[in-house]
């Protein structure tokens, strides 16, 4: 046992700390059964403990990499043999919940889905949203700064926090835990740290913001015939419900064919026909329920008599609006093609069509089969791309599903580098980012240059070298 482990464990205690044997016995993601890989993964109580800890491995020079809820698709959570991993799944109190001021006082280690619960509870709302809502954890969500389902409303993690208490690589507890609205009393600090992925100290616990509730919820599947219907619509939709607007989220039709296949296991009820341009799912939320009705029937009304909608679904009920939302969040369904290549990228509105246009040509003359999966959360310029080369090799029973996804053989490793420069170059023209809502981490490292100029990565690497001068912190990760 190393030295570095037994200080480790003089300060949570032996239990609280996995050896390499134990480590393995976790898998490395959610997406990825195989072992995960650390030296050793320690699991702190509170912020003195992680103090404590990073104190040590400053000291030893020790790399340390964070984890949360291990729900990330960059890489910046991956771990190698000689890392030690700080696990933050003993830190998940909700601590307070300030009705007055709207603010809820949590640790890092909170589950996304149990603080907006608690919110709802003080009738109150917490504007971030995600598919990874019931494992993921909030301070997993401020070192990647998600987005999620509710941006357009809300606006992306950045916004729901308002203080932070972040322990730096030495060891050293910064508590910012702000409380207000307004706090111009020099540098915002906090800011350093969210989006950081853990590379410049580790997020303990967070003040977050909280919203009124939004108790009526209006809910419609719509298709198209174009992509001009669908900027039009998204033009109409956002004047007529101004503020009411909480998502548009759209859905090309290889993505929705494929979750609403009948023929598949795992695949959901398809609630209009699978043979239109696109489709989105629009969303308003407001607290009078016959005006915010109205006012949503009208638009939808609206929309018809221009000619900007084929055709539409309106969710009824609660059963009916999750039908309409599996369509969107029945992503595994994609897993069982491999090899498989997943993109989160952004790009001006007016240019998404015309990208995936150039993108799939391209893609053919390397793969004349390939499949492009587009979704994505339109409104607020976020595009997933998921790319299926060889779409024959599908996995149908999903019993039989092992999903390791971005784990390739060596061809297929060759072919991902083919895909990455194909996604990702054309975005520096267009202006649009390599990563929209889920970091840089590992994975698109190489490709930060295709959305940060050579001055903004220079002081990127300074920020690093200043906050962690030993290059501890998740070393290799963003820049």
């Amino acid at each position: 046992m190393t030295n570095i482990v037994t200080q480790l464990q003089s300060i949570v205690g032996a239990t609280n700390v996995l050896d390499t044997a134990q480590v393995s016995q976790r898998a490395k993601h959610f997406w990825d059964p195989s072992p995960m890989r650390a030296l050793a993964l320690v699991k702190p109580a509170n912020t003195q403990e992680v103090s404590q800890i990073l104190k040590a491995c400053h000291n030893a020079g020790q790399s340390v990499v964070t984890h949360g809820g291990v729900t990330g698709l960059a890489d910046g959570e991956k771990s190698c043999d000689k890392d030690i991993i700080l696990s933050l799944e003993r830190m998940q109190a909700i601590e307070s919940v300030d009705a007055v001021n709207r603010t809820m006082t949590v640790e890092a280690g909170c589950i996304l889905q149990n603080a907006q619960h608690k919110a709802i509870e003080a009738g109150l709302f917490y504007g971030l949203d995600l598919g990874a809502r019931g494992s993921c954890t909030i301070g997993g969500n401020i070192s990647t700064n998600a987005g999620g389902l509710s941006v357009l409303r809300y606006g992306m993690t950045r916004e729901q926090i308002l203080g932070l208490e972040v322990v730096l690589a030495d060891g050293t507890i910064l508590s910012s835990l702000n409380k207000m609205m307004k706090n111009n009393a020099g540098y915002d600090l906090k800011q350093l740290f969210i989006g950081s992925e853990g590379t410049l100290g580790v997020v303990t616990r967070a003040i977050l913001r909280l919203r009124p509730d939004t108790p009526t919820c209006n809910t419609v599947l719509v298709a198209f015939d174009n992509y001009e219907q669908v900027i039009a619509t998204l033009d109409h939709i956002s004047k007529s419900l101004n503020a009411n607007l909480n998502a548009f989220e759209i859905l090309w039709n290889d993505f929705y064919h494929l979750t609403t296949n009948p023929n598949l296991p795992g695949s959901v009820k398809a609630p209009l026909k699978d043979d239109y341009f696109a489709y989105a799912i629009i969303e308003a939320r407001g607290s009078n329920e016959v005006s915010d009705q109205n006012q949503f029937m009208q638009a939808l009304e609206a929309a018809f008599e221009k000619a900007l909608i084929a055709d539409a679904v309106i969710a009824s009920s609660q059963t009916q609006r999750a039908e309409i939302w599996n369509v969107r969040e029945n992503i595994d369904i994609t897993l069982r093609h491999k090899p498989l290549f997943i993109y989160d990228i952004s790009l001006p509105i007016n240019a998404m069509q015309s990208y995936l246009d150039d993108l799939r040509t391209q893609l053919r003359e390397l793969w004349p089969d390939v499949i492009v999966y587009a979704y994505g959360h339109l409104a607020d310029n976020n595009l997933h791309v998921t790319i299926a080369p060889e779409p024959a090799n599908f996995i149908h029973d999903a019993q039989q599903q092992a999903v390791k996804i971005q784990s390739f053989n060596e061809k297929e490793t060759h072919w991902y580098a083919q895909c990455n420069e194909l996604v990702f170059k054309p975005l520096a023209k267009l202006g649009g980012s390599v990563s929209a809502e889920h970091g840089i981490g590992l994975l698109k490292k190489q490709y930060l240059k295709y959305s940060r100029t050579p001055e903004e990565i220079k002081v990127m690497q300074m920020l690093k070298r200043t906050l962690d001068p030993e290059n501890i912190l998740n070393p290799g990760k963003v820049c």
